[in-house]
């Protein structure tokens, strides 16, 4: 075996776990109880299945055929910084629209920070001056 067949075997193994961790996150987009969990499920596992494709790509092209693709290492880059960042700010989002949780919840970590962000804006209300 040379080296074009263990770039093609690494190749696979990239796609192969790539393909399976998508498959996973839309078992999880489908069976987890509320919005959370399903933006945990979509956000961890297709970023990861995501990253793995195309780094096969990236290293295919690269060592096949000689080709380095900036747009594929400005994808990687971009795909990792946005796709976590997105799957915060929707859960954020949800959590101070007032989605609940699923009752299988143990806890709400970011309850205690609304309620004492409430008391602070409270404190630093203007007096009004009808009073």
């Amino acid at each position: 075996m040379g080296v074009n067949g263990m770039i093609e075997w690494i190749v696979i193994i990239l796609v192969l776990f790539g393909t399976s961790m998508s498959l996973l996150s839309s078992f999880g987009l489908i069976r987890l109880p509320d919005v959370y969990n399903r933006a945990h499920a979509t956000t961890k596992s297709a970023t990861l299945g995501i990253l793995s494709i195309l780094s096969a790509a990236f290293i295919y092209f690269s060592f096949t055929h000689g080709v380095s693709s900036i747009r594929l290492l400005l994808a990687i880059v971009f795909v990792f910084l946005t796709a976590p960042v997105a799957g915060h700010l929707v859960t954020r989002s949800a959590h101070r629209y007032g989605t609940p949780l699923a009752p299988i919840s143990v806890q709400d970590d970011l309850q205690d920070v609304y309620d004492q962000q409430a008391i602070d804006d409270e404190k630093v209300r203007p007096v009004d001056a009808d009073n």
